[in-house]
């Protein structure tokens, strides 16, 4: 009878054990042990180890700390960013690019991404299919159609078709409404745009709780549409702003922009930039661009450096760009390659345009103005993902430090879209995007390049180590 009591109880408690042991909550997650973090909010905290679990940072804490993860990722060496952003990209401009892009943005550590302009009926299935809960690719903004005026430049004839028109301040407040019914995540104001139909954009975009994203349009000056909207592309036309005769080019712009003869829009854009850019760029005036950038001082500037000024550094004369190429499609390939031989066999061109954007950034950075890392990709020989890593050179090269261009492209993105408070920094409970390097971008912000692997949406994806 003891006997059987005696192992009654052992047997209770063997039980007891194992359902407490079945009980506990399996180890889960992973961690990236003994890692540098650097953000622009926190700066860089040495000897930490960030652990993770599906979507969502649960902690950053001391390295010598103890952890509890099934996964551990030795980040000994090396470096933690937040996943990047390119604030500006166009998904559909190409189509032998749009089905490759998401895995070439992730290839290169972009776990965002920005869409500026593209057809409805083009970029919604891209957006789905970004967006599905399987898919491998970067979160997705999207804009829809450059919002232009009666002359589109974006019209389809010689160039893509990503534009469309806007006749009237009515026609305005309907297109805002049916875009936000579908869905987009801000509206894109482009440079044909009569005054009264910017006013009633600006107007709708409020009503409907959209940002508002914008080049200057060439019938207003810098001073008076940039205020008005959240972020300004290329810094296009804004020298015309700072210029001595600011008020005068105005004054001839609007001239030109009764068009009687019908000029196509692509054809009228082009011709005032000719007319006008050189000379307001020779005629600058530092008073006139203060009280520009002053206006400014809220307003995100994307200055798309490596487009702007990419005749100050090639992309083609980088060690690394036949590797670049490399990953496109074939034809692509060959169409950057032909253009790529045809400019370095040409003679010189001129560089007073990428200067002054240089320049420019520089002032509007030491102003405060807030700055924005984005592409154009795929205009103008830029590589999805690739040339991302090219901006943050050039914003670099313009007098941004390091950790100030790493946050143009993390923090500042998350904050156009008031997502700070789960995007832009590492963070617990903030999303699971971020990019571990096998340098110090601090040090040389080319080291951004040097991926060891990335983090999207709290998946782990391997790259070639760099």
């Amino acid at each position: 009878m003891l006997v059987r009591k005696f192992q009654s109880a052992i047997t209770l408690s063997l039980c007891t054990l194992l359902l407490a042991a079945c009980s506990e909550p399996a180890t889960v997650g992973t961690a990236i042990r003994n890692v540098t973090v650097i953000d622009a909010v926190q700066g860089v905290r040495s000897a930490q180890t960030v652990v993770f679990d599906g979507d969502r940072i649960l902690a950053v804490q001391d390295a010598d700390l103890p952890i509890d993860a099934a996964t551990v990722i030795d980040g000994t060496g090396k470096y933690l960013i937040p996943g990047l952003w390119d604030f500006h990209v166009h998904l559909t401009y190409d189509p032998r690019l749009t089905p490759v892009m998401p895995a070439l943005f992730l290839r290169w550590g972009i776990t965002s991404v920005r869409d500026t302009g593209g057809l409805m009926d083009e970029i919604l299935p891209v957006v789905a299919a970004m967006r599905a809960a399987d898919s491998i690719a970067p979160r997705v903004f999207f804009a829809g159609p450059l919002l232009d005026g009666v002359d589109v430049v974006y019209d389809g004839d010689g160039r893509p078709e990503i534009g469309i028109a806007v006749p009237t301040a009515e026609a305005a407040a309907r297109i805002v409404s049916e875009l936000k019914d579908q869905g987009v995540d801000f509206i894109k104001i482009y440079e044909m745009v009569r005054p009264e139909v910017f006013d009633a954009l600006v107007a709708a975009a409020a009503t409907a709780g959209l940002p508002i994203d914008s080049h200057v349009p060439l019938a207003l000056r810098a001073r008076e549409a940039g205020p008005q909207v959240d972020s300004i592309e290329h810094l296009r036309n804004i020298e015309m702003d700072c210029a001595a005769n600011a008020a005068d080019l105005h004054g001839e712009r609007l001239q030109l922009l009764q068009n009687p003869e019908r000029i196509p829009g692509a054809d009228l854009r082009a011709a005032l930039h000719s007319l006008q850019r050189l000379p307001a760029v020779a005629a600058y005036d530092e008073t006139e661009c203060d009280a520009v950038i002053a206006a400014l001082a809220d307003t995100v500037m994307v200055p798309t450096l490596r487009l702007n000024s990419i005749n100050l550094a090639p992309p083609y004369e980088r060690v690394d760009w036949d590797a670049a190429l490399a990953q496109l499609p074939d034809a692509v390939r060959l169409e950057f390659e032909a253009e790529s031989d045809r400019r370095r066999t040409s003679a010189p061109a001129d560089v007073t345009y990428g200067e002054w954007s240089l320049f420019l950034t520089e002032r509007m950075q030491a102003a405060g103005v807030p700055i924005g890392a984005g592409t154009d990709t795929p205009i103008n020989l830029s590589i999805p993902g690739y040339s991302l890593h090219e901006e943050l050179e050039m914003l670099v090269r313009a007098g941004l430090t390091p950790l100030q261009a790493i946050e143009s492209a993390t923090l500042v993105p998350a904050t156009y879209f008031a997502k700070a408070a789960e995007m832009g920094s590492i963070e617990a409970g903030k999303l699971a995007d971020m990019v571990l390097l096998n340098a110090d971008p601090l040090a040389d912000i080319s080291n951004t390049r040097r991926i060891d692997l990335v983090i999207s949406k709290g998946r782990v994806a391997q790259v070639e180590p760099r």
